[in-house]
This record gives structure tokens, sequence and C-alpha cells, in this order.
């Protein structure tokens, strides 16, 4: 026969008071089949102890039963087949945290290493593999956006004073005006996929969540430097709202982070730098100094994404390009870039109407576009594409830069 391993005086508190607690502490240090003497005074406590143990599979001896005595019993810790947890998986690999490349829709919303009690609907995603979603870079870059954050009122100096002529102003704010309808797309993009992602990859889903957040951030210090000076805002062309169109319309989670991170964003970097090179104005270097490291964050996050993803889908390459040209092909109709932005670009870069200054800033954006371009091509390369491809594929992206 088992001995007893432990006593649990329960004083006079029952089960509806914590006492369930005190017992199932005693009977996790038994082993299945050892017994735990049970002591205590409330008057409804040998009721509720039997209906306890029962529904947990915990054999009870009678105790004494006499009305008002104290009640005196012996638990026997049920074998490890019949009480709650039976059957119960882990939601992750066996070591504490750790990620498993196909986790189970039954998992639900369970914390990444939890205990999962069996039943329970099991919760669709539509990303349910690591392959479609993952990064190794993913945990570095999200503690490294978390760290990142900052706060638009304190990071900008809204309060600075300057004086830039009317018509360079109109120029920056045609930009910006420009700068936010595609941040738009930046933030409903990834915020889409949020709900499509399994939360095993919970440090993809928290990296996505922030970048929506970036984007938020940045719509909000373009609009208000457009502000500023109390004109209206710039223009929206057919050909700009179309390419974002064809962003946006876009399914897969691996083809929308290539099209919207490495192409898109991408070549933001190169403007932003430019309008950080040109801005006229302290207030407009700042918010282009601080989107850029943001989007920096969300480049890598693409770029790290598809490296991973291309090392196991032999497909993934051709699939890439692929989208690339649909879009092309959607696109041929269009005009492009809004002529009235890359006016503005030139005007900015030129800093006055001076010929020789108009003919520097032409030149200035034309090697804007440049450097989109190779940037481009350096990223493709970098997932996988030969030189030549890559400059194809560089060359086929949409001309309203996002």
């Amino acid at each position: 026969m088992n001995t007893v391993i432990d006593t649990v005086d329960l004083g006079g508190i029952g089960f509806g008071e914590g006492a369930h607690l005190l017992l199932r502490r005693a009977l996790t240090r038994a082993r299945p089949g050892g017994r735990v003497a049970v002591t205590g005074t409330h008057p409804a406590l040998a009721a509720d102890l039997m209906a306890w143990c029962r529904a947990r599979g915990h054999p009870v001896e009678a105790g004494t039963a006499r009305p008002g005595d104290p009640i005196r019993t012996l638990v026997t810790r049920g074998t490890s087949e019949s009480y709650r947890w039976a059957g119960a998986e882990r939601a992750g690999g066996a070591e504490p945290g750790q990620r498993v490349s196909a986790p189970s829709a039954r998992w639900g919303l369970a914390a990444r290493g939890a205990l999962v009690e069996r039943g329970g609907p099991p919760v669709t995603y539509q990303l349910i593999r690591e392959e479609q979603v993952w990064a190794d870079l993913a945990p570095r870059l999200y503690a490294q956006a978390a760290a990142a954050q900052w706060d638009p009122a304190a990071a900008v100096p809204w309060q600075a004073e300057f004086e830039v002529p009317d018509e360079i102003e109109v120029a920056v704010i045609q930009v910006m005006t420009f700068l936010i309808e595609n941040e738009q797309a930046a933030l409903v993009l990834p915020a889409r996929f949020l709900t499509r992602i399994h939360p095993h990859f919970r440090e993809v889903v928290q990296l996505l969540a922030v970048q929506a957040a970036d984007e938020a951030r940045h719509i909000e210090v373009f609009s208000r430097r457009a502000a500023l000076s109390g004109r209206p805002l710039g223009t929206s062309s057919v050909g700009g709202r179309q390419s974002l169109f064809t962003l946006l319309s876009e399914p897969d989670f691996s083809l929308a982070s290539f099209l919207l991170s490495v192409l898109g964003e991408g070549s933001f970097l190169s403007l932003l730098a430019f309008l950080d090179r040109h801005a006229p104005d302290p207030i407009t270097r700042v918010v282009a100094r601080l989107a850029h490291q943001d989007e920096a964050r969300h480049v890598a996050f693409g770029v790290a994404h598809l490296e991973h993803q291309a090392k196991t889908d032999t497909s993934l390459l051709p699939r890439l390009r692929s989208a690339v040209e649909r879009r092309h092909e959607a696109l041929t109709g269009t005009s492009g870039l809004n002529e009235d932005v890359f006016d503005a670009l030139v005007l900015l870069a030129a800093g006055s109407w001076d010929p020789a200054a108009i003919a520097s800033g032409f030149a200035a954006v034309r090697e804007l576009e440049e450097d989109m371009y190779s940037g481009r091509v350096r990223r493709l390369i970098r997932i996988g594409f030969p030189s030549d491809e890559a400059a194809e594929i560089s060359a086929l992206h949409t001309q309203n830069f996002m």
C-alpha cells in the first residue's frame, strides 16, 4: 500500500474559498497512486471534496462522517491518464518556448509553450507554416523596433522657426501629400495579414503590428508638416492610386511583402534620404530622417523573410517575378509618377528658379531614380536572383516608387 506522503489541513475554508488550491498543490507533489491526508472543518467540505476529486479522477477514502466533526480523509492521486490534463499537448517543441515549423490549429491563441487542454474549437489561420512567414531576424528586429519607437510630438521640432519661399513650400506640401497616400497603403497591407498568421509565430505578428504603428506615425508627421502653412494639400493622381491598388490587391503574404517592402519601401529609402538632403527646413528634414529609420527595418524584414523562404521553396523566385510582371502589365496604361510630385522634387533639389539650379535639381531627381533602381537590384540579388534578372525585374517596378 502507498504511504501517505503529505498532509493538508484546510482549516475552515471551503472549495469556494480556495481549498482546492491547497489540495491540488499537495497532489501535484505526489506521484500517481500516492496518497494525501486531508483535514478541514468547513461544513460543505465533504461533499465538495468528493465532487472535485471525482471530476479529476482522484479516489477518496471514506472519512469521518458525523455532522460537525472535522473531516479526515485520504485522497489518492489518479493515474496520468485519468486527470484533467490527460492528452494535453504543448503548443511548441520539447524545450520551453521552442518554435515548431507547423503549429496545430488546435492550439488557438495559446501562448507558445503552453500546455493546451483537449477540446475547444480549432482556430483557422491561413498562414500556418514557418516558411510562409518566418525570418530568423524577426525576433531581433522586433526588439529593435520596440526600443526605437518615437513620439511625434517630442521627436520633431514643430516649434522651430524657418522661412521657405512660397513656391518651395507648395512643393514640400505636394511631396507630403504623395507620402501620406503611399503610407496609407503601407499601413493597411501589414495590418491585413495580422489575423491570418498563426500566433505561434508571435515575433512576426508583433513586428507587423509595430510596422503598422510606424506607418501611422509617418502619416501623422507628414500630415502635420503639410498643414504647417495652412495651404491646401497637393494632388493625387489616378496612376498613383491605381499603382497602390495593385499592391493592396495582392493576397499572398510573401508576394505582398516582396512588392511592398523589398521593392516599394526599398525605393522609399532612397526618396527619404533625398528629402533629408534637400529639405528646405528642419522639420521636413527630421520627419524624413525618422521615417527612414523605421522603413529600413521594414525592408530588412521583407528581405530576410524572402531569403529564408527561398532556401526551401524553389518556386518562390519565379512567383516573385510573375508578381512584378502582372503588376507592370496592369499599370501599362497609367501615366506613372504624378507629374506634380516629380516637379516638386526637382524644385526642392534646385532650391530656386534659377535655370542652372533647375537643371541641377532635375539631374538630382534622375540620380534619385537611378539610386532606387540600383538599390532594388542589390536587394533582389540578395534574395537569390541572378544579377541580369535582378536588373530586369528592377526596371519593371512601378514608376510611382511604391
